[in-house]
């Protein structure tokens, strides 16, 4: 279901967050969630159909568990958010290794964006190729992602020549999405949650004054695609939308532009329709603090 649903209830805090997955018969593998003072989005990293992952639980599974201890301990400011990932990556090892093949090159995995407000401060931990996107009360957006990811992809990805819809087309996806399976958490590779936090010390890592911020937005690849993949809106013009129409509204675009090329004959990809979530946190700022950012 597409809707905006208003998150955490916190002092100067509201979140509106969309999600909706890429088929009706496949389980959405993203998750997001909003706690007092902080927001997690994990896009749970689908393999390739029908191949093998050696874990009965699944991708959705492990986004949601590691999800969810990723924010509830994002409430706890002492503890720096690498090694906040590093210690939910090992703690969800630990719940399925007795069942589960870890070593596994497909094993579950995700993507993984923490911000948390801390003393006048955003801190953020960006852990492959989903969005953080900072919108500012003064100059342009930033938009903050891990780019090993889509390095890696650049190298690997097949011919825009193939015609789309073809056996070739389809053989070439397959065999591309295996070789980005071999990558993941390689050197030269790129990293992601998974079984090894050590891919915590990967991560994109940084912080901004809360006054110089109006909002922050999160965002799975498959809501940002509207900007980065099919470049129908600028960073800035996709803030806009996420301001007026809020995250569902985004994801009604980004499933309008979807439709609009069913072949992905005009944006080749892997997933004609890929899970959307996007997550909204507007800012609000005591006078004092906006006086502080306007003189500084």
């Amino acid at each position: 279901m597409l809707s905006d649903h208003p998150g955490a209830a916190a002092p100067g805090m509201r979140v509106l967050l969309a999600s909706e997955p890429g088929a009706a018969e496949r389980p959405n593998e993203d998750f997001a969630a909003a706690v007092p003072g902080a927001v997690v989005l994990l896009d749970g990293a689908g393999y390739v159909p029908d191949s093998a992952t050696g874990c009965v639980h699944g991708v959705a599974w492990y986004a949601r568990t590691l999800g969810g201890l990723l924010a509830a301990g994002a409430c706890d400011g002492q503890v720096p958010l690498p090694d906040l990932l590093s210690r939910g990556i090992e703690q969800v090892s630990r719940m399925h290794a007795g069942t589960c093949d870890l070593r596994h090159p497909a094993t579950p995995s995700a993507t993984v964006i923490v911000a948390r407000e801390r003393g006048g401060t955003l801190e953020y931990l960006v852990l492959c190729d989903s969005v953080l996107l900072l919108l500012r009360r003064a100059g342009e957006p930033s938009a903050i992602t891990d780019t090993q990811l889509e390095e890696t992809g650049a190298r690997l990805r097949p011919s825009a020549s193939l015609p789309a819809g073809t056996p070739g087309y389809d053989a070439a996806w397959r065999a591309y999405g295996q070789r980005l399976e071999a990558a993941r958490n390689h050197p030269g590779g790129f990293w992601l949650a998974a079984a090894d936090p050590g891919a915590a010390a990967h991560a994109v890592t940084g912080a901004e004054p809360l006054a110089a911020l109006s909002a922050v937005a999160l965002l799975s690849d498959g809501a940002s695609r509207l900007a980065d993949r099919f470049h129908l809106a600028t960073w800035a013009e996709l803030g806009a939308i996420l301001t007026g129409e809020g995250p569902a509204g985004l994801i009604r675009r980004v499933r309008a532009a979807e439709a609009a090329d069913p072949q992905g004959e005009r944006w080749p990809r892997g997933k004609i329709h890929d899970d959307a979530t996007a997550v909204f946190w507007g800012m609000a700022v005591s006078h004092e603090a906006e006086a502080a950012a306007d003189s500084a």
